[in-house]
């Protein structure tokens, strides 16, 4: 057995080694340098595009909202330019000695605003305060604190306040449309926001400003029908009707039947639009578009005219009433028996017997299509948000008893806005015509006008609604010195799931003046009058005389029988 060597040779390393590892080291630095050089001389874009990525910023520019104002320019919401105050975080936490007075200038404690700068201390943007007066916006940056910087923005103000807020509608405090017209051409409105290029530092502060500038396209101004003069004029009485009789709420409409064009839409309760804080929900509907009722005798004009129109009856023809009229499980009832009558008296008494016997003579489908004629059972044309269609079963399901309650207003319901459509088709020789809120640019397009009734039906509708206003009829308060006025009552009974209440009725009138050629149409609505009388004749026309008298001066309508005027003026200085 040979012995092992105690100690082996151990092979040299090759000297190739060195100088591979030498060539590898040089090759990376050499592809090091070459990067940099390409970076640097060749391919300077790519560092500019990473710095500016990290340095340059697209600040955006508001638009300025267009203005809402009446049909006579007068502003009904506007736009004022205001400052919001918002803050890097991090950087503000970084100057705590500045923390005490930049809270005073924000109305805050200093403990609140240091807790809320810490809780979102991780973001690049947080607003503190918005919608500053410049004044206000001048205080926070005379504290000098960093991080702190000013935003242009607009806040809307509402010079018609409570008088119009729920036709003109809410903008949010982005600007952005919430309700009213305001929702309705929010698109017209808002504008679109510019866009402009700076150069911020790593606090996030301007420290140059580029010359790229993309403007902001400011929004349209929108012309509404509303007479602000007469919107004041609506709200005014209305709402001193709703709190005189402690009623749950109420609604001036008025029209030119000439047009279609809305020129008061008020409601009560409102809300004050330039203070958010008061705000109730309840006083935010429009109620005239969104809230729907029995039209109670109001409806006889509409059911009169049909049947005078299809030739189902002539002005001649005569019921014997009797006072009452059994029509299957129901019976009919006036308040006095009106013995034998002709269609003045019908609309001149209110008689529901009178009414059924001509709805049941018509007939059901008669009946309804003279509704529809009408334009009950669709929206007006407004373009109103919210505006309903109201209830119209179709005439198919109608029994007898159904088709004599609806002669009289009950049954079906309708909102403000179309039953003031159909008075002012019986206004304007029978034409049917699509309401109009918004005037020249940004109106929508309409149909054109539908003949509900003849010209010679709605001027004989017109005459035997004018007997409805003299001592003889329902609404002697209704009339007006020195003019002609002709118009229907209602005082519908309400209903809810427990059936209709026997002390819970809701007044109506509405009318029209000069009868003969009609310039407005007035329609007063009081829901549920707690106060003194609960019918139409005595609650509600007084409101439309008080509406109507000035709203004929203000429009300068001239008078039907100027001589009135002048004996009612001579009488009044006598007196004095």
């Amino acid at each position: 057995m040979s012995r092992r060597e105690p100690h082996q040779d151990i092979p040299e390393p090759g000297r190739w080694r060195p100088w591979f590892v030498l060539l590898l080291f040089a090759g990376f630095a050499g592809a090091l340098g070459w990067r940099a050089f390409d970076l640097q001389v060749l391919d300077q874009a790519f560092l500019t595009h990473q710095g500016d990525m990290r340095h340059l910023r697209t600040v955006s520019v508001p638009a300025h909202r267009g203005a809402i104002v009446d049909r006579n320019g007068r502003p009904l919401a506007l736009s004022a330019p205001t400052e919001s105050v918002w803050a890097v975080p991090s950087a503000v936490l970084a100057a705590p000695d500045k923390l005490p007075a930049l809270a005073k200038t924000l109305n805050m404690s200093t403990a609140d605003l240091r807790q809320r700068l810490q809780d979102y201390k991780s973001r690049q943007f947080l607003y503190l305060r918005r919608q500053l007066s410049p004044f206000d916006a001048k205080k926070v940056t005379d504290v000098d604190a960093p991080g702190i910087f000013l935003q242009r923005e607009y806040k809307r103000y509402y010079p018609a306040g409570e008088a119009a807020a729920q036709l003109v509608g809410l903008t949010n405090i982005d600007g952005q449309g919430q309700s009213g017209m305001e929702l309705a051409r929010n698109s017209f409105l808002q504008g679109v926001p510019g866009e402009r290029r700076v150069v911020k530092d790593g606090r996030g502060r301007v420290v140059d400003d580029l010359n790229e500038f993309k403007p902001p396209k400011p929004g349209h101004d929108l012309r509404l029908t509303i007479d602000s003069r007469l919107q004041y004029l609506a709200y005014r009485n209305i709402k001193e009707a709703v709190i005189s009789h402690k009623a749950k709420d109420g609604t001036v409409v008025m029209l030119n039947p000439n047009t279609g064009e809305l020129l008061a839409v008020a409601s009560y309760p409102s809300f004050n639009p330039n203070n958010r804080s008061s705000i109730n929900p309840a006083g935010m509907r429009l109620r005239a578009a969104t809230d729907v009722m029995e039209p109670g005798s109001t409806a006889k004009g509409i059911v009169l005219s049909g049947a005078l129109n299809d030739g189902t009856y002539t002005t001649a023809d005569h019921i014997q009433t009797k006072g009452w009229f059994q029509v299957g499980r129901l019976t009919i009832k006036d308040e006095l028996n009106y013995g034998d009558e002709d269609f003045a008296k019908i609309l001149q008494k209110s008689s529901n017997v009178g009414a059924a016997h001509v709805g049941l003579k018509m007939g059901a489908k008669a009946v309804w299509q003279d509704f529809r004629n009408f334009g009950f059972g669709e929206t007006t044309g407004t373009g109103f948000p919210g505006e309903r269609f109201g209830v119209l079963r179709d005439y198919y399901t109608w029994d007898n008893v159904e088709t004599a309650t609806a002669s009289y207003g009950y049954g079906f319901a309708v909102t403000p806005l179309q039953l003031i459509r159909a008075y002012g088709a019986i206004a304007d020789a029978g034409k049917l015509r699509s309401l109009r809120l918004v005037l020249g640019k940004g109106a929508d397009m309409h149909p054109p006008a539908q003949q509900a009734i003849s010209p010679k039906v709605a001027r004989t509708m017109r005459h035997l609604l004018e007997g409805v206003v003299t001592d003889q009829g329902t609404a002697p308060r209704a009339r007006i010195t020195g003019y002609d006025v002709a118009g229907k009552t209602g005082t519908a009974r309400k209903v809810s799931n427990d059936g209709y209440h026997h002390n819970q009725h809701r007044a109506l009138f509405v009318g029209m003046a000069p009868a003969d050629h009609p310039a407005l149409v007035t329609l007063v609505v009081v829901d549920a009058p707690t106060v003194g009388s609960y019918y139409g004749g005595t609650v509600a026309a007084p409101v439309f005389a008080s509406v109507m008298r000035d709203a004929l001066r203000i429009l300068h309508v001239p008078p039907d029988k100027p001589g009135m005027l002048t004996a009612a003026a001579e009488s009044r200085t006598a007196g004095g």
